[in-house]
């Protein structure tokens, strides 16, 4: 489970992103907080991995805390949750280290995507780290794809009898996996059956959302091999 705190000042809007989050599988809140100070003292006693944050704070603004943070090393992410939206708070926000960047007001799918390739990018990370703990540029540019959301495979324009959920799956699994995955192994970590599973990966090879390599082995036959498209 990942662990989150939801920072905001207007106590009604914490409730309501709270119940947002606990809405997404794999997302639990920890703990609410109202002000700066109340985010630190949480921080200091309870495990956090996600923080979402609002910049309009009584105490101090979000982008003080998020360098705070920074400074004092803890390892919590930030999505900052604000209707700040001046390109010099978004472009602090980036430099500051915040992951994504969502404005008010916005709906629970809008929220859901943000922490959903916020759960895809700890797998790919986690994913690397457990294989040798350094990326080259494949692994590289896959870290860094990962936050990009569901609405992206959403938007390749998926064929009657497909479904976003389904194609987003794959592309998670493709992502954390790290290097190129046969359609049995794809079939297996995404819960799908073969038949399925290479019904997915056709289609995304042709839209171009994937690539596809062959590995020859002792029979003569080549193994189709999957990886989600650097791109994309």
């Amino acid at each position: 489970m990942i662990d989150v705190l939801v920072v905001d000042d207007d106590f009604r809007v914490a409730e309501i992103n709270a119940a947002y989050v606990a809405k997404v599988p794999g997302f639990r809140v920890v703990s609410r907080a109202h002000t700066a100070a109340q985010a630190l003292s949480v921080l200091e006693r309870e495990h956090i991995d996600l923080i979402l944050l609002d910049h309009y704070l009584p105490d101090r603004t979000g982008l003080t805390l998020v360098r705070q943070l920074h400074q004092i090393g803890h390892p919590a992410d930030v999505i900052m949750v604000t209707a700040a939206r001046d390109v010099v708070t978004v472009r602090t926000a980036m430099r500051y280290g915040a992951l994504q960047y969502l404005v008010k007001p916005f709906s629970f799918g809008g929220l859901r995507s943000k922490l959903e390739s916020y759960a895809t990018l700890r797998r790919t990370l986690e994913g690397v780290e457990s294989r040798r703990g350094e990326a080259g540029q494949e692994q590289v540019d896959q870290i860094f794809g990962a936050l990009r959301t569901s609405e992206s495979v959403a938007a390749a324009g998926l064929p009657k009898g497909h479904s976003a959920p389904t194609a987003d799956v794959i592309r998670q699994v493709l992502l954390a996996a790290g290097e190129p995955l046969s359609a049995h192994e794809v079939a297996a970590r995404a819960g799908l059956s073969r038949s399925t599973a290479q019904r997915y990966l056709k289609y995304l090879e042709g839209a171009g959302r994937i690539s596809l390599t062959l590995k020859y082995g002792d029979t003569g036959r080549p193994e189709h091999r999957y990886a989600w498209a650097a791109a994309g």
